[in-house]
């Protein structure tokens, strides 16, 4: 793992009156660097050649854009030396941990990360000290996992890898190991997932309850939690699938796949923001404690809201949960400061108290 006190040397360097925020130009680089517009920042966006467009269009927000061959080679030193030239506080997503290896980040990536670099790593089921390790310790209810498919006693998710894509997972539901067996057959034979990574699924059961997506941010300038927001997430092809009469959905032979495509709003019932509030404490504390120096910025907890009122969370984002829904939905940020900001734009308010009060290496990993 790269020294932290190097990359904070690194940032004691830069020209505080220049320091630009990057992204890697996928998954919530708009919102990162509308935020970054909305302070006053410089912004620099890492673009796949032929993935660029967007970022040309909405060209407001971004500054700068540099072009790569493939989104892996911004581990390359040339590229590295460039972002740093630029003074580049990099803001991390799922993307970038997904396009460039996590050894790679941990231990060649020099570019002053804001977050924890560590943590990433977490988010993968098969990680040691992973998402699930820290939600247990940290006292948090997670769905019941299912050692074997054998075991299957009760609806589960079945939660595998997909073939193709290393950023998606193709879950499925199944009631028994008849069903199961059944169920992960067809999709090996259609190619959307591979023996191999049907070994390593996790099954879990199936919790019934309404899905909300909380959003936090922990401030290590504040050290404290804030609430950001709450979105629900849009799938492939289960929504708008579940719209369709019973009868015509018991009729279309087709594989949903959960893919996530889209976010929406949404509140939460008053009573309830007393836990919403401890699950994210809990956690930030915890993280704390295993992956030192904690959370920096961003995270979500992806939780179900039975009818007993509990909440139960079956998985994490430790960065940027790339919910911009978030810029123009949330009540919750406004109670805070007075206007509707995302997490874009909590992330550079963080980086302009950080420069104010020259603690921006605090803010760095």
């Amino acid at each position: 793992m790269i020294a932290r006190k190097e990359i904070q040397q690194i940032v004691k360097g830069y020209d505080a009156k220049k320091v630009s925020i990057g992204a890697l130009g996928s998954h919530s680089a708009l919102d990162i660097l509308d935020g970054a517009k909305d302070e006053g920042f410089t912004t620099i966006v890492v673009c796949q050649k032929g993935r660029d467009k967007p970022y040309r269009a909405f060209k407001r927000i971004v500054d700068q854009i540099i072009i790569l061959d493939k989104f892996s080679t911004i581990i390359n030193d040339a590229v590295q030396k460039d972002l740093v030239k630029r003074n580049v506080i990099f803001v991390p997503h799922r993307a970038f941990s997904t396009y460039v290896d996590y050894d790679s980040i941990e231990n060649k990536f020099r570019v002053p990360m804001f977050g924890n670099r560590a943590l990433l790593r977490a988010e993968e089921r098969t990680a040691p000290r992973n998402q699930y390790y820290l939600l247990k310790k940290a006292g948090i209810k997670i769905p019941a996992r299912i050692k074997s498919p054998k075991n299957i006693d009760r609806p589960v998710i079945v939660k595998v890898q997909e073939a193709k894509r290393k950023i998606e997972r193709a879950f499925f539901v199944a009631n028994s190991y008849e069903d199961f067996k059944k169920k992960s057959q067809k999709k090996i034979r259609e190619g959307l997932i591979r023996e191999a990574d049907l070994e390593k699924a996790v099954i879990e059961e199936l919790v019934i309850g309404t899905y909300f997506n909380f959003n936090y941010f922990y401030s290590p300038l504040k050290d404290e939690v804030e609430f950001l927001g709450i979105d629900r997430r849009l799938q492939t092809n289960l929504n708008d699938f579940v719209s369709y009469p019973a009868r015509q959905q018991l009729e279309i032979d087709v594989e949903l796949q959960n893919i996530e495509i889209g976010h929406m709003g949404a509140t939460i019932r008053e009573s309830m923001l007393e836990k919403v509030f401890e699950i994210g404490e809990k956690f930030a504390k915890t993280v704390k404690e295993e992956y030192p120096p904690g959370l920096i910025g961003p995270f979500a907890l992806q939780s179900v809201v039975t009818v007993d009122l509990d909440i139960v969370v079956f998985d994490v984002s430790p960065r940027v949960p790339g919910s911009p829904i978030l810029t123009t939905t949330s009540p919750y940020s406004k109670y805070y400061y007075g206007k509707t900001i995302g997490t874009g734009r909590r992330i550079a308010m963080e980086i302009k108290d950080g420069i104010k009060q020259k603690r921006l290496a605090d803010l760095v990993t």
